[in-house]
């Protein structure tokens, strides 16, 4: 008995009270982040042809919205490590709104770049603080889950950012397809305010904790931290750059017009999206009862397998361009729910801000800050088909990189509670 005694594991409690109600307005407000996101690449053929850019110009665009995003990263994981972060995400919704709304009275480029660099400052905010409060609700094992819910939003976001944007653009005007996320952000901000809880921090840290000197640079000695990390910027350098162009690849080589462009991207992305993030994360769910590397292999299986349908969507016979993008496009997504875990899973609680801040600013520094630019550029030089095939060797490299850090995964502790009560 004393020997059971001294070698039983203390229980942990699998979600706080008001974990459901953060899980379902954070991931609505994720949904709303998503839908903005993608409204720019629904109608930037239209942007591009008003105010005659070049696509090297329009790849610009997206290039001030990551710098602003990467800048105030690390700012905003500061503060999110010391201070409450519900009113934080207040903010960043309603600066999100706000853009949106700004953005019908831009009528030159230099405004559109303020715009776009505004805007990567409350997503940075929100992207921060919304996962960190998450782990603070869900224990360790639980987490997989509940990111993986979290990042459903992602699909289903940019599929109707796609949509909304390329038929109220095509009918309204582009300038009007903004307003399709402006409202709703400004409603879930409210919300947000009146219903949502602040967790109190694991190991009863609380809300002013403070990060001794030097934590922060022992980030860069965390293995599984950086893998997860490095992985995920060269996933990101390919996702983000094809992302922004694949409306115009369609319109431009396969001929469909900016409202039947939007109606092939909104479905294939919400369905072979959706369908990637959620088997993904059963999958992993499933394979991290029997390895601690499962929140590392999925995103390696997901980052090479997304190769060969992506090559044959950009070089194959135009008739099979959607079946390639969406197996490439359900590939993709496998592993969004599960990097994210890992991430989380790698480091202390009360640098868990930091470590969102730190994985930000690096798969955007790293991944989709560069890549619409040069997808741009070579689109200038050559041809639209050679910028975005050009970036599948960093899902090769991802690959590795996934499979390689799976050596240094920490083991997951299960829960092994029920809820608490509210």
């Amino acid at each position: 008995m004393m020997m059971a005694s001294k070698t039983a594991k203390k229980p942990k409690v699998s979600a706080a009270a008001g974990a459901t109600v953060a899980l379902v307005l954070l991931t609505a407000m994720n949904f709303v982040n998503y839908i903005d996101r993608y409204i720019l690449p629904a109608v930037q053929e239209q942007v591009k042809g008003e105010f005659h850019l070049s696509d090297n110009q329009i790849g610009s665009l997206t290039l001030w919205f990551m710098i602003a995003y990467m800048a105030s990263s690390p700012i905003t994981g500061w503060l999110g490590d010391r201070f409450p972060r519900k009113w934080m995400i207040v903010i960043a919704a309603l600066l999100l709104s706000g853009m949106n709304f700004f953005t019908a009275s831009v009528h030159s480029y230099s405004s559109l770049n303020f715009r776009h660099a505004a805007l990567g400052v409350g997503e940075a905010s929100f992207g921060i603080f919304a996962s960190a409060m998450l782990a603070d609700f869900y224990a360790e094992d639980q987490r997989n889950r509940v990111l993986t819910i979290f990042n459903v939003a992602i699909p289903v976001g940019a599929a109707l950012g796609f949509l909304a944007g390329g038929v109220i653009g095509h009918r309204y005007g582009w300038r009007n397809s903004f307003i399709a996320s402006a409202v709703p952000g400004a409603i879930l901000a409210v919300l947000i305010a009146v219903f949502m809880k602040e967790p109190v921090r694991d190991k009863s840290v609380g809300d002013k904790v403070k990060v001794e000197r030097g934590v922060v640079m022992s980030l860069l000695t965390n293995k599984a931290y950086m893998a997860s990390i490095l992985g995920y910027a060269a996933v990101t350098f390919s996702l983000g750059g094809i992302s922004v162009w694949m409306a115009s690849f369609l319109q431009r080589v396969n001929g469909y017009s900016q409202e039947a462009a939007a109606g092939i991207m909104g479905p294939v992305i919400v369905v072979a999206g959706l369908g990637g993030t959620v088997v993904g994360g059963l999958l992993a769910q499933w394979w991290s009862k029997k390895t601690d590397k499962a929140l590392y292999y999925v995103p390696a299986l997901s980052a090479l397998l997304a190769v060969p349908p992506a090559l044959l969507c950009f070089f194959g016979p135009r008739s099979l361009t959607i079946t390639g993008l969406s197996l490439a496009v359900f590939f993709i997504f496998l592993g969004t729910g599960p990097v994210n875990a890992a991430t989380l899973n790698a480091v202390r609680p009360e640098i868990r801000s930091m470590a969102m801040a730190g994985q930000l600013l690096t798969i955007h520094l790293l991944g989709d800050a560069l890549s619409p630019k040069l997808i741009g550029m070579i689109s200038d030089r050559w041809n639209l088909r050679l910028g975005l095939g050009s970036t599948l060797i960093t899902m090769v490299i991802a690959g590795v990189i996934f499979f390689v850090g799976a050596r240094y995964a920490p083991k997951i502790e299960h829960s092994v509670e029920a809820p608490a009560a509210a």
